[in-house]
C-alpha cells in the first residue's frame, strides 16, 4: 500500500496542521464553500456535536463546556470558510475544482503559485482542532463558520445566530501575532457599468494583446496605503495614452478577481489600423518607462508586454470593438473615478480613514463592468464617497449600484475579553500586547449588531502578503498563537 506523506507532516501543532492541510485540499473560494461547509458538518456528526447549516452554507457547531467550566460564560469562536483565490500568470489551476499545492520554505507554509488561504483557513483549523479534543479546558464553545466574507461578508449578514448563548466573540481573522484588533472600518461594494458604442473591425485591422503583470498586489484594506500599483488602474492609464496617439479600439479587457484584492495583472485586446503599429509600440515603451520609474520601490516585478496576434479569425471572434472616441471615454471614466487612500484619520495617526479599491474590471461586447470596495471608519465619509462615485458615473452616462454595505465595528471602552487577552499575552510572553484598529473589515460589527452587542476581539498568527500568490503562514507563529488561544480559553 502506498503511503502518502502530508506536506505538513511533523509540524506543530500536529492536529491543527492536519486540519489545515485538509482544508487546503478542498476548493473553497467565495460562493464555492459548499464542499468545505459539508466537511464541517460531517466533522460535527462524527464527533457527536450539535450543529446548524443554513442555505448559504454557514455552519455553527456547539460543544458543551469541559469538566469544571460548566458555570463559565460561553465563548464564540468565529472565522470564515472562503478564501481569496489569486495566482501567478504561469500557474495552471481551477480554483473551483482543484486543491492547493502546499510547500514549506524557511519556516513558512505557502501554496505554490497561488494564495494560501491562511486567511481564514487557520481559524477553521484551530476551531476544528479544539472541537475534536477531549483534553482541552474550555467553556461552552459556539463555533461560527461564515461564507462569502471576502465578497462583502454576506454570510455574516445572512446567518441566524439566535441559538447562541455567548456574548464574547474570538474572531480569528487577523494576521499579526501579538496584536489584537478592537475596531474596524465599515464598507460597501460599488458596481459601475458603462455601455460603449461599437463597430465591426475592418478585415485589415491588426489585433494586439497587452499584458500588465508582476505587480505586488495585496489586501485592499491592509495594503491600500503602501502605494502599490493597481494593474486595472495602470491599464486604464495606458489605454488613455493609446487613445490619444492612435485610433485604438478595445475588443476585450479584464483584470482582478475580487474587489478586496489589489489586482496584480490586467489584459487588454485592442485593434488598430496596420499603419499605427509604430505609434502603438512607441506609446507602450514610453508608458513602461514611466511606470517602472514610479513604482520602482513597490512593484519590482512589474512587466508590460505587447503581443501582435494572428489575425486569422479574430474579426469574427471578437465581433465588435469600441468605435472612435469610446476607448478614450472608457479610459477616462476609470481614470476619473476616485481610487486609493481618500483620507487619513485625524484621531489615530497613521491610520487610513477612507479608501476604495478597483478590484475587478471587465469589458466585452460593448459593456464595461467595474467592481469597487469602499471602506471608511466614518459613516458620513462613506456616504460622501458613494455619492462621488455616483456623480462621476452620471457624468459619463454610466450606472452605479451600491450593495452589501456593512457597519464599522466600534471600539468598546469596557471589555472583559480584551483585558483577559492582554493579561494572558503578557503573562505568557513577557511583553505587552498591541491593541489596534484596522482599516480592513472583519465580521465582528455585523455579528455584534445581530446579537444586540458582543464583546469582540480579533487576532491571529503572522500571515504575510495575504490576498496575493506570495501569501505565507509563519509556522512558529501558528504554534505560539495556538498555545495562546488555549490559555485564553482556560482563563475565561
Amino acid at each position: 500500500m502506498e503511503i502518502i506523506m502530508r506536506v505538513t507532516e511533523g509540524l506543530e501543532p500536529k492536529v491543527v496542521f492536519e486540519y489545515f492541510e485538509k482544508i487546503c485540499s478542498i476548493p473553497h473560494d467565495s460562493y464555492n464553500e459548499k464542499q468545505l461547509s459539508d466537511y464541517c458538518v460531517s466533522f460535527a456528526k462524527e464527533h457527536g456535536l450539535e450543529y446548524y447549516q443554513d442555505d448559504l452554507y454557514n455552519v455553527i457547531i456547539i460543544k458543551e463546556a469541559s469538566e469544571g467550566y460548566e458555570d463559565h460564560e460561553p465563548v464564540i469562536i468565529q472565522g470564515h470558510l472562503d478564501m481569496v483565490c489569486e495566482k501567478t500568470a504561469d500557474t495552471e489551476i481551477d480554483f473551483r475544482k482543484d486543491g492547493l499545492k502546499l510547500a514549506i520554505d524557511n519556516g513558512f507554509l505557502h501554496a505554490t503559485g497561488t494564495t494560501l488561504g491562511g486567511d481564514d483557513g487557520i481559524a477553521v483549523a484551530y476551531a476544528l482542532a479544539i472541537l475534536a479534543s477531549d483534553s482541552i479546558s474550555h467553556p461552552r464553545l459556539e463555533v461560527v463558520f461564515t461564507v462569502s466574507e471576502e465578497t462583502g461578508m454576506e454570510g455574516a449578514g445572512g446567518i441566524d445566530i439566535s441559538m447562541l448563548k455567548g456574548h464574547m466573540l474570538l474572531n480569528i481573522d487577523s494576521e499579526e501575532e501579538g496584536c489584537i484588533l478592537t475596531s474596524c472600518a465599515g464598507g460597501s461594494h460599488v458596481s459601475c457599468t458603462l455601455d460603449a458604442g461599437t463597430h465591426k473591425p475592418d478585415e485589415s485591422d491588426v489585433f494586439y494583446r497587452i499584458t500588465i503583470d508582476g505587480l505586488t498586489g495585496g489586501h485592499s484594506g491592509c495594503e491600500i496605503d503602501k502605494g502599490r500599483a493597481n494593474a486595472d488602474v495602470l491599464m486604464a492609464r495606458l489605454l488613455l495614452m493609446l487613445a490619444g496617439d492612435a485610433d485604438t479600439g478595445i475588443a476585450e479587457l479584464s483584470g482582478g478577481r475580487k474587489d478586496n484584492a489589489i489586482p496584480t495583472s490586467s489584459q487588454a485586446v485592442v485593434c488598430c489600423d496596420a499603419g499605427e503599429n509604430a505609434k502603438i509600440q512607441g506609446t507602450l515603451n514610453e508608458f513602461t518607462q514611466i511606470i517602472k520609474d514610479e513604482y520602482r520601490s513597490t512593484d519590482h516585478g512589474l512587466s508590460v508586454r505587447l503581443e501582435k496576434l494572428d489575425n486569422n479569425g479574430l474579426t469574427e471572434q471578437y465581433g465588435t470593438v469600441t468605435q472612435a472616441g469610446q476607448t478614450q471615454r472608457i479610459a477616462s471614466f476609470i481614470t476619473a473615478l476616485p481610487y486609493g487612500v481618500i483620507a487619513m484619520s485625524h484621531d489615530m495617526p497613521g491610520m487610513v480613514e477612507t479608501s476604495l479599491n478597483l478590484g475587478v474590471m471587465n469589458y466585452s461586447d460593448g459593456r464595461l463592468e467595474l467592481g469597487y470596495l469602499l471602506r471608511s471608519s466614518k459613516e458620513s465619509s462613506l456616504d460622501y464617497l458613494e455619492t462621488k462615485m455616483q456623480c462621476v458615473a452620471g457624468a459619463f452616462g454610466a450606472e452605479c449600484e451600491i450593495s452589501a454595505r456593512y457597519p464599522a465595528w466600534e471600539y468598546a471602552a469596557d471589555s472583559k475579553l480584551r483585558q483577559c487577552m492582554i493579561e494572558t499575552y503578557h503573562d505568557m510572553f513577557g511583553r505587552d500586547m498591541k491593541v489596534e484598529s484596522i482599516h480592513a473589515g472583519v465580521e465582528c460589527g455585523i455579528l455584534s449588531a445581530k446579537a444586540g452587542g458582543l464583546d469582540c476581539v480579533s487576532f491571529g498568527p503572522d500571515i504575510l502578503d495575504i490576498h496575493t500568490p506570495q501569501e505565507r503562514l509563519d509556522i512558529a507563529s501558528a504554534k505560539r498563537t495556538w498555545d495562546y488561544l488555549l490559555e485564553v480559553l482556560k482563563r475565561l
